[in-house]
């Protein structure tokens, strides 16, 4: 018995690893999206050899649910508990797909209900007020043009700090993003963000020109010391120009959503912000809508006078 759990254990740490190596070098997943993958099915390894339960292959839906359950007594919130069962069921399609399982104890479990949480966001005249803020510092140059860009494109994190010069088509005012599972989508530029690219590009030149032992690359975003800049600088430079010119925490991830429900609430075409985001699910995208319901509600409550509260 001993021998047959000590093979199973080492048997279910070899699926996961292939697993997550097939996540890296097939589908492109980002280091980040592995490492949460990674954090999730350590847990689920660790509670199946816990409890000696069977290989991968033997395990049901009992096996599965007790794992969540047990998670959720140790407090993980709902998303959390989402995420984990979505980890696992990716695994077991995996493990159908290119290992020739039959069964995936997954199929039968119901992911937790959790409440939607909508994303913070800025609306028009915030953005406005962030973005018309002038400097001639090198850095607040860069941060400026980095602000406009993830605005004006609707980018990511990742994406902004992987942004090249070919990427980019000034006559045309497109731009190449390469997205999630490297997948790529061609999107607008706007004006503003072209004028603050300008105003960037010589002092970038200098600063890259001026450490050669860092190598030419064409990265439009670097450091003082010419490198390319970090995803974490980014998240520090980006709170830092919301603690001078703002009065909230600003992230990346903010302007991206800013994008979405601004496009959104003028244009109302869902299809079209799918497409410009890079989701491949219009589910995804439909978060947007809420909010946008949320801009529509408000404004109904303070002009129609059956909604007017009485002072």
């Amino acid at each position: 018995m001993s021998d047959r759990l000590t093979n199973d254990r080492q048997y279910c740490q070899n699926e996961i690893s292939t697993f997550l190596t097939f996540l890296a070098h097939q589908k492109f997943y980002a280091d980040n999206t592995i490492k949460s993958y990674m954090r999730d099915l350590q847990k689920f390894a660790s509670h199946c050899l816990k409890h000696n339960l069977p290989n991968l292959d033997r395990l049901n839906a009992h096996h599965i649910q007790s794992f969540l359950s047990e998670q959720h007594r140790q407090g993980l919130s709902p998303r959390s508990l989402h995420r984990c069962l979505s980890t696992i069921r990716s695994l077991y399609q995996y493990l159908i797909t290119e290992k020739n399982y039959r069964y995936d104890p997954t199929s039968t479990i119901k992911a937790p209900k959790m409440q939607q949480k909508l994303p913070k966001t800025l609306d028009v005249d915030q953005m406005q007020s962030l973005l018309n803020h002038t400097s001639e510092d090198m850095l607040k140059i860069r941060d400026l043009a980095m602000l406009e860009l993830t605005y004006s494109s609707g980018l990511r994190l990742a994406e902004l700090a992987s942004i090249q010069y070919q990427d980019i088509d000034q006559n045309s005012k497109l731009i190449r993003i390469t997205g999630k599972g490297s997948k790529d989508r061609i999107v607008p530029l706007g004006s503003k963000a072209i004028e603050a690219l300008e105003k960037w590009q010589p002092i970038r030149e200098a600063l890259v020109s001026a450490s050669i032992e860092n190598g030419q690359h064409d990265f439009i975003f670097v450091s003082k010391q010419g490198k390319p800049i970090s995803h974490r600088s980014i998240q520090q430079r980006f709170a830092k120009w919301s603690q001078e010119f703002g009065n909230r925490h600003l992230h990346p991830h903010m302007l991206r959503h800013a994008f979405a429900s601004h496009l959104l609430e003028s244009s109302s075409d869902l299809v079209a912000v799918q497409k410009l985001l890079g989701h491949s699910d219009i589910s995804t995208t439909q978060v947007y809508t809420h909010l946008d319901f949320q801009h529509l509600a408000s404004v109904y409550d303070k002009a129609h006078p059956r909604a007017k509260r009485k002072p």
